[in-house]
């Protein structure tokens, strides 16, 4: 690599893999070192395995996977915790890692001790350190206890410390393993504050959370790791959606998607999202084929999730590119079955990742088994602890809906503004019907997605009743 190159990296991880021997007892170990055969008595386990990234200097890359994914062991190669079986890591630059919560601390030591240990740890001198005493101090607002030792400190205290300490060296490059989660939530929101502060400064940052939050809103970039291996790296939404697949255990999904990454240069090829009228429905077909027609049934004129200019072609189900939930509730009597679903943002991807203030798409693809008079489709969107928050139906947007018979397909699209706080959701949808008085369910999807809302301004409250605020100053009257 050029030279000119080679200084715009802060780190370079190139081919590296950490393996660890796996001995079924301690004895074999033993046998092992003994043997004049060089009988192997242990198993590889490859915590990585040819793990390659780059990091330019001033960007935020997060490192994203499951446990045991191997994020927390490259970090540690990183920053010379650990050394590599193989491969090389190059670091240009003043490294402020947060790995484990204190490590590097001397539990017998005051916090004033620990922290002029740990300066010089990191090449600072006792004046630099001096200089930088009281915004260590002030940032981790422990009081007196930084003149105690930190085997009494409580565990909010102890992360206070080490955070502090980590985040006001003014580091060249701040690594940070999971310690944003951690501490109540004032003190994490100061932490973001801080870490926004010295981002806009140009410190390069390699983060690994499982706040995916805080992986769209602070990172230029994402790695995906699984099981030790590199699955794939580019924009944090992307890397989200990929994520999510591997929670959701969709690996056949997930295979396909990233070989259409590689064929496509990282486009994925989304369902076309047009605009749906509200409280109208087409019938006849489920909408796939028919050129130049919106759900409405009258011709397209632009408008909608088609004002990019393009028509997004899809392979396969719309769920097949989502992270559907592998244990959804679902029942009814059969009589109509809900086969397919998706959601699209204003743009048109098909994702469970949705921007708050921008118009989504709910779709649903009903297929009907029976006759039946006078069906109606539903969506709820919950919060985790079961609260519906939203949610409605075609009869209460005074859909018309015809009778259906045997062999029959809907396709209905629901269309609004997602004004919902920043956070996680589940969508339930259903296909029902009221007979003689009696409420009907043909197939109910409980749960069967989650709706990950990403917002850069979040309110009191589970919703945002976007207010317009209008402030006026009247300064006081001077006297005489």
């Amino acid at each position: 690599m050029p030279l000119e190159e080679n200084a715009k990296y802060a780190i370079r991880v190139q081919d590296v893999s950490k393996v660890y021997r796996l001995y079924d007892k301690p004895i074999d170990r033993l046998k092992e070192s003994l043997s004049l055969s060089h009988r192997n008595y242990h198993k590889d386990f490859f915590a990585l395995n040819g793990i390659s990234f780059q990091v330019r200097k001033g960007e935020t890359v997060g490192i994203i996977g499951t446990n045991g994914s191997g994020k927390s062991t490259i970090l540690k190669i990183i920053t010379g915790v650990l050394t590599p079986t193989t491969g090389e890591v190059r670091v240009e630059g003043v490294i402020s890692a947060l790995l484990e919560l204190g490590a590097g601390f001397n539990m017998d030591y005051t916090g004033i001790e620990n922290i002029y240990m740990n300066g010089t740890m990191m090449g600072f001198s006792r004046k630099e350190m001096e200089e930088k005493l009281q915004d260590i101090l002030d940032f981790a607002d422990i009081g007196d206890f930084v003149y105690q030792p930190v085997k009494t400190y409580s565990s909010g205290m102890f992360v206070r410390l080490a955070f502090a300490l980590a985040i006001n060296v003014e580091p060249e490059i701040l690594i940070v393993d999971e310690a944003l989660s951690v501490g109540d939530v004032f003190f994490q929101s100061k932490c973001y504050q801080r870490m926004e502060e010295i981002r806009q400064k140009g410190t390069t940052i390699l983060m690994v959370t499982h706040d995916m939050g805080s992986v769209i809103k602070y990172c230029d970039r994402v790695v995906l790791l699984n099981k030790g291996n590199f699955i794939a790296e580019g924009a944090p939404g992307k890397m989200v959606d990929l994520y999510k697949k591997i929670l959701a255990n969709q690996m056949d999904s997930l295979e396909e998607e990233l070989q259409e990454m590689n064929d496509f240069s990282g486009g994925m090829r989304d369902s076309s999202e047009g605009r749906a009228g509200r409280g109208k429905v087409q019938k006849g077909g489920t909408g796939e084929g028919q050129e130049g027609k919106n759900t409405e049934g009258h011709r397209d004129t632009g408008s909608g999730n088609r004002e990019n200019g393009s028509r997004k072609a899809q392979k396969g189900l719309m769920k097949d590119h989502l992270t559907i939930n592998p244990s959804r509730t679902e029942y009814g009597d059969g009589r109509a079955e809900i086969y397919d679903l998706g959601m699209f943002d204003e743009r048109g991807n098909l994702t469970n990742l949705l921007l708050k203030g921008e118009y989504f798409t709910i779709r649903e693809k009903i297929r009907f088994r029976a006759d039946i008079q006078a069906p109606i489709f539903t969506y709820t969107i919950k919060d985790k602890k079961g609260a519906e928050l939203s949610g409605t139906n075609t009869m209460f947007e005074g859909a018309d809906i015809s009778s259906v018979k045997a062999g029959d397909e809907y396709e209905v699209n629901f269309r609004q503004k997602m004004t919902l706080q920043g956070g996680e959701y589940l969508l339930s949808m259903s296909c029902t019907g009221f007979e003689q008085g009696e409420h009907t369910v043909y197939h109910r999807l409980y749960d069967v997605a989650n709706i990950t809302v990403i917002s850069n301004k979040n309110t009191v409250g589970v919703y945002d009743m976007e207010s317009e605020v209008e402030a006026k100053y009247r300064p006081a009257k001077k006297e005489g």
